[in-house]
């Protein structure tokens, strides 16, 4: 019902506040853990994501929490379930739903996501375990031929299925269409693809008639290919961002939360800040970020019991400073401040 949808956007869209991305699959925590020198096994991963939503204080700037599947069905050491830890804590929990990329066929280079079969019964299950919201996640590699027109025209059909799916089952679906900043392309490239992604979601979005003012768009910001020579400053990325949204997406979104997508921690935080900087927007612009809150953590945590309390301090750290840049009100000075 209508109200249920708005009840879960207004939780989601509060001032000061973005949302956790804490979804990773499989193999992509098992490559983090790997990193600190962490086995990926349930109970490790359990101890981590339990470690976070019991962070003190975490909803005073965590308005949302993407969880993977996995983690929808575990347990806090006290027997809580996790997606209920989250409510306790005034953050809305939400579930990924795609089923990962793929390549697309005849189309070399380009990726298709995957997931659709079955998704209006898994939602059900979701929904019973906690969930609220839902993620889905499209790709575009970058290059001077991609993407194909074929793959933008094929992941924004996906995607608006996806979201028409969510809204039917009750959940709000956040669409997240990433254009990656692997490679080596200019910023000017990545504003065109961008802007192509942008204009192709919002037409299959309003073909399967999805409510847009009961959905969140989940972008990447427009910046260079990590490998270009000239890396962007967050007045380049605000104003390249800006106009590409502005072009692009109907006012009646209530929010877009950004991807960090590859970006450090500090890159993400100032980037988010300079474009609030620029408001009034007509929609909440704020962070849905994985890496860029999470790795200050999980270096601080590096799989011991001992150190969950120095995690959550980083953790919070971090959330702190993107609840000040999501209102403008972020300073460099800050990353060196307790």
């Amino acid at each position: 019902m209508t109200t249920e949808l708005q009840a879960t956007v207004d939780g989601l869209v509060q001032k000061g506040k973005g949302i956790l991305a804490a979804d990773e699959s499989g193999p992509t925590i098992a490559k983090r853990f790997k990193a600190i020198g962490v086995e990926s096994t349930e109970e490790n991963r359990r101890a981590w994501r339990s470690l976070m939503l019991a962070a003190p204080g975490l909803g005073q700037y965590i308005s949302g929490v993407i969880l993977y599947q996995e983690t929808l069905g575990q347990r806090a050491d006290d027997g809580e379930p996790l997606p209920q830890l989250a409510a306790r804590q005034g953050i809305v929990p939400g579930i990924k739903v795609d089923a990962g990329k793929g390549p697309l066929a005849l189309a070399p280079g380009d990726e298709i996501t995957q997931g659709l079969d079955g998704l209006a019964q898994r939602l059900e299950g979701y929904r019973q375990q906690g969930a609220r919201f839902a993620k889905w996640r499209a790709v575009y590699n970058v290059s001077d031929q991609l993407p194909s027109r074929a793959a933008i025209e094929a992941n924004a059909e996906a995607l608006a299925r996806y979201a028409a799916i969510c809204q039917a089952q009750d959940v709000v679906p956040i669409v997240e269409p990433e254009v990656l900043i692997d490679g080596d392309h200019t910023l000017a490239r990545c504003a065109e693809v961008t802007q192509a992604v942008l204009q192709a979601v919002f037409v299959a979005l309003h073909r399967h008639g999805v409510a847009l003012e009961h959905m969140l768009l989940k972008p990447s910001m427009v910046v260079p290919g990590k490998a270009h020579a000239a890396q962007a400053q967050p007045a380049e990325v605000a104003e390249q961002t800006l106009r590409v949204l502005r072009r692009t997406v109907p006012a009646a979104v209530p929010g877009i939360n950004f991807l960090s997508g590859g970006q450090s921690p500090a890159e993400a935080t100032a980037n988010l800040d300079a474009m609030n900087r620029l408001g009034p927007h007509p929609w909440r612009l704020s962070f849905s970020y994985g890496r860029a809150l999470q790795d200050t953590a999980m270096q601080a945590w590096r799989g011991e019991a001992a150190h969950a309390q120095l995690a959550q301090q980083a953790l919070l750290k971090r959330a702190r400073l993107n609840g000040a840049a999501s209102i403008g009100e972020y300073g460099a000075s800050m990353e060196a401040a307790d």
